[in-house]
């Protein structure tokens, strides 16, 4: 039997990270450890961006002080999800990555291209942030974490208040922990796979 015969990984795993799994909208009373979202990350940022330019940020609300902080900048319908969880990502990029990148080896030419467009450097970080992001999601779900991603705040007014010491611009907001009884709701269709492709 080929090795492309059967999934490299089990059916269990995969409905774990995909097809069991549920946006957390409420969440127990119950921690969700920074340790988690650490071993989370590590796995993570081994996965590809652009250039390898790893622009993904984190500022891990895990104080009740700090989410209090943050809740005032969400929009309506997510401020309880704030208020409940035991945990919040502020998920930013890295604005000024080609800093960063110098430690990741990048080559001189090309940053020195981004630091000459601030165009450039948007666009890369954004882009690969949030395809970070998506990594992410699904290391914490493989911690045994539920998660709910949000992008309804006002982003530019979380960046004002916590980011005004450094160039991150945040691109959304998850809550981290354990989802209660009336976390989930029913799970919405998805487009099957003849739907959305074709074979060229």
């Amino acid at each position: 039997m080929s090795s492309h015969d059967t999934a490299v990984v089990t059916d269990d795993a995969l409905a774990v990270l995909f097809t069991n799994a549920h946006t957390a909208r409420s969440f127990r009373d119950e921690p969700a450890p920074v340790e988690q979202v650490r071993r989370a990350y590590d796995n993570a940022r081994w996965a590809p961006t652009a250039l390898n330019s790893q622009p993904l940020r984190l500022d891990l609300l895990a104080s009740p002080e700090s989410r209090q902080r943050l809740v005032p900048l969400m929009a309506g319908m997510n401020q309880d999800s704030v208020l409940s969880a035991p945990l919040a990502l502020i998920v930013s990029a890295d604005i000024a990555l080609e800093k960063s990148m110098r430690a990741l080896g990048a080559p001189e030419e090309m940053l020195q291209r981004l630091a000459g467009s601030m165009e450039m450097r948007q666009g890369l970080a954004r882009d690969s942030a949030l395809i970070q992001l998506g990594y992410l999601v699904l290391a914490l779900r493989a911690e045994g974490l539920d998660v709910g991603v949000m992008t309804g705040a006002d982003l530019p007014g979380i960046d004002a208040e916590f980011h005004a010491d450094r160039p991150w611009q945040t691109i959304a907001v998850v809550c981290v922990g354990h989802g209660d009884e009336s976390a989930f709701h029913p799970r919405s269709p998805r487009h099957d796979f003849d739907d959305v492709s074709q074979v060229l």
